[in-house]
């Protein structure tokens, strides 16, 4: 169909000054501008009680099934009981939830970090910072500085290692996708190809049963394991941390999500007023020195 000539000037007038419209959205802002709308936008972003959430007016925390100790306490999350509950509402409070405010979700260990949007706020279970992960999702300030401890049964060749490579025999297992999997294949560099469990448990019961030699978990779960699960197996040593930066848990959250620098702060507020080392002291003061293996 053509158009009558003064309608085709009017649509053409009319797109023409669409496009200038566009082009001046789009022209860049002076900096002290563009530094004020995002100072402001932070301001009411972080507002307590009155973030961007899943849920308007509740916080959606999520982490893995079953919940292992010492980070929680009788595989439920919800009772505040253990070092990553207690600090998950510790949060949740510094943002302004309380805790009836707060909704728990299961998500495994592996999707919590993988790419995709999320469904939770936050997600907290052990989950270390890494620059790899870092390209899936963004990461709070550390909340926990962690080492890695490699775990056997009393009386085993492993059990007798003082060093790293008193363990390159062996056959040496983890939970896949941690940072103890990547210790077995970066520092340890065994002779053995290094066994990989979907979960913590599965890896337990394999050193139970002979299937490896020795496992590899953080330190706090390695003193819980071996106090309450595996009463005849010791710690036979933690790793130093690699590099100049320590290990550290963070709590994940969505790619670029609006929550990040709040949670951050939150994080930071805790750590600076001694509330995390008072929880770390409450919850995982049996995690004391293991002997360095080097």
């Amino acid at each position: 169909m053509h158009l009558a000539p003064r309608v085709l000037r009017r649509a053409i007038s009319a797109a023409t000054i669409a496009l200038l419209a566009t082009a001046v959205g789009c022209a860049p802002q002076p900096e002290e501008k563009a530094s004020d709308q995002a100072s402001g936008s932070t301001a009411t972003t972080c507002a307590k009680g009155k973030l961007a959430t899943q849920t308007s007016g509740k916080l959606t925390i999520a982490t893995d099934e079953p919940a292992y100790e010492p980070w929680f306490e009788d595989d439920k999350p919800a009772n505040g009981k253990g070092f990553e509950s207690a600090v998950a509402y510790a949060v949740a409070k510094q943002l302004g939830y309380d805790k009836s405010a707060v909704a728990w979700q299961s998500v495994p260990f592996n999707k919590a970090f993988a790419p995709g949007v999320k469904t939770f706020d936050f997600d907290i279970n052990q989950v270390s910072i890494s620059a790899e992960r870092k390209k899936a999702v963004d990461f709070s300030s550390g909340y926990y500085d962690v080492r890695q401890a490699v775990i056997a049964l009393k009386g085993s060749k492993a059990a007798k290692a003082t060093t790293i490579a008193g363990l390159k025999g062996l056959k040496l297992g983890a939970q896949v996708g941690t940072t103890s999997l990547n210790y077995i294949s970066d520092v340890v560099k065994p002779t053995q190809q290094e066994a990989a469990f979907s979960k913590n448990d599965q890896a337990v019961s394999a050193l139970k049963n002979g299937q490896v030699d020795a496992i590899v978990v953080d330190l706090p779960t390695a003193f819980y394991i071996t106090s309450a699960e595996v009463t005849n197996a010791k710690i036979v040593g933690q790793f130093e941390n690699q590099g100049g930066t320590p290990e550290q848990f963070g709590l994940v959250l969505d790619k670029g999500s609006d929550l990040t620098s709040c949670v951050s702060s939150a994080v930071d507020a805790l750590r600076k007023d001694g509330t995390l080392a008072a929880l770390e002291k409450q919850w995982l003061s049996d995690a004391v020195d293991a002997p360095v293996l080097k």
